[in-house]
């Protein structure tokens, strides 16, 4: 089931006032939820509302078991947990890459490649829930939280504004909310509604027209396209998967709210980072988190020497790759962000070792070092969406290679894709007072005028968008 879908909105506006005539009936509220939670996921493939429950199931059980373990035990028991959970991910989603590898080396060697080979249906959303289900269990064995009961844990796992694509809400932050509900104020209502019309907006206009009017065309034959129009598709890319993974989760946080529930921020204006680690600390920022507290941390992260960080921020974000798919090209893009990183932080320690002993290196730079910062991470970042966008090495070379080659007549590149992309980018820049600001005074306006606006608002985005909704880029994590 998609956001930005007649079914979706039919569907929403029957939990709505269900869920909040039950809010304060704790566990009815909770059935409730879990129920229409496994009907949303199950819209797509019910089958694998089974998958989900198993999760809910051993999750639960083994962080009970860590709770009640002796110290010597419940490392052990850790241990269980994060196989299961790994293995899911292993057995849905990196199977088929596991195999394929494998048989490309037994062939490269010489030796017949005969591992067998099955289709396996990738289940929607697998790798937020168990990131998830991994955050809680060891949460609970670090002792930041006590175990929940099973329903709360259901509810924590497959709860429906974030379940198929985040953000990835840590149990600390969701699970404490669950018994203790909060009267929706009218500014929050206020700011879901605004959260939700400009994640509809990002999803079906800006990123539907930029995907179809250039960067779909060019990463499909590149070859055929000259060098500004590949260009301006990499640069389109780099909005489309902005716009449609923040559109995402700018819904799914909107509609969290309008339920009484608070998610964390996932996005804060990434394309206006002055380095690598700045953008990390704006992109997807509940996994760069996630990634941080759960692998970096525990593969020592910067405690062990200038050496040993590098290796860490490397196989950190080579796994982060990774997890995003089952393919090379994703692992490339991984490995590249890590060894960006480390060069970065190489760089800071050479500068502050080669200043005048004494000296203090300014904290605060000239605007013209913060823009050539902006400009020179903006580029890195989207040589590295090339990576996460095509679909084989070949591919990525053959566009970055067009990118600067077969200069020519450009027609795809109009005057409405160049606003787009522009106007998308500039956007970025606007100070967040502003937009609390514009959230305060929408707020203040009578009931009836916020409907109308938000009326005609979604009246032309409709009408701007596209026949029909793509699915979200991130689905198929």
């Amino acid at each position: 089931m998609l956001f930005p879908t007649l079914t979706f909105a039919v569907f929403f506006l029957l939990v709505y006032p269900i869920s909040w005539w039950l809010r304060w009936r704790q566990r009815p509220w909770k059935l409730f939820i879990l129920a229409v939670s496994y009907i949303f996921y199950g819209f797509w493939d019910w089958r694998f509302v089974f998958l989900i429950i198993a999760s809910t199931l051993v999750n639960g059980g083994l962080a009970y078991q860590i709770a009640r373990d002796a110290e010597t035990r419940r490392k052990t028991t850790l241990q269980l947990a994060l196989v299961f959970n790994l293995g899911l991910l292993c057995v849905f989603k990196y199977y088929g890459f596991f195999i394929e590898s494998m048989n490309g080396l037994l062939r490269a060697t010489g030796l017949p490649a005969r591992l067998p080979f099955l289709e396996i249906i990738l289940p929607v959303g697998i790798s937020f829930f168990t990131f998830q289900a991994i955050s809680y269990v060891v949460d609970v064995y670090r002792k930041t939280i006590p175990p929940a009961p099973i329903l709360d844990v259901g509810v924590y796992l497959a709860f429906f504004p974030h379940v198929v694509a985040g953000p990835i809400v840590r149990a600390v932050e969701l699970l404490p909310q669950l018994p203790h509900p909060k009267p929706l104020s009218s500014e929050d209502a206020s700011r879901a509604a605004l959260l939700i019309a400009q994640g509809m907006f990002k999803k079906v206009v800006i990123s539907s027209y930029v995907a179809s009017a250039i960067v779909d065309p060019v990463f499909a034959v590149p070859g055929q396209y000259s060098g500004l129009e590949v260009l301006m598709a990499i640069y389109g890319y780099a909005v489309q998967i902005y716009c449609d993974f923040s559109g995402y989760t700018d819904i799914a946080i909107g509609v969290a709210l309008l339920l009484g529930i608070r998610f964390p921020q996932n996005f804060d204006r990434p394309y206006t980072a002055v380095s690598i680690q700045d953008f990390w600390r704006r992109w997807h920022m509940t996994l760069s988190r996630w990634l941080r507290d759960f692998l970096y941390i525990p593969l020592g992260g910067n405690r062990g020497g200038r050496w040993q960080t590098y290796r860490n921020l490397l196989l950190t974000m080579t796994l982060g790759g990774l997890w995003h798919g089952a393919a090379m090209t994703f692992v490339a893009w991984g490995f590249y962000h890590g060894l960006g990183l480390a060069v970065e932080r190489w760089w800071g320690e050479m500068r502050v070792a080669r200043a005048p002993h004494g000296a203090k290196l300014a904290h605060d730079p000239a605007p013209w070092q913060v823009w050539l910062g902006r400009l020179l991470t903006f580029h890195f970042v989207c040589i590295g969406w090339v990576l996460f966008r095509a679909p084989s090495f070949d591919t990525a070379l053959e566009v970055l290679r067009g990118a600067v080659t077969n200069w020519g007549p450009a027609p795809n590149v109009t005057a409405g894709l160049v606003l787009a992309i522009l106007g998308a980018l500039a956007l970025q820049f606007i100070p967040d007072s502003l937009s609390q600001r514009l959230a305060v005074n929408y707020a203040r306006l009578p009931l009836v005028v916020q409907g109308a606006a938000l009326g005609v608002f979604f009246a032309l985005t409709v009408a701007l968008g596209p026949k029909g909704v793509a699915p979200f880029i991130y689905f198929q994590f």
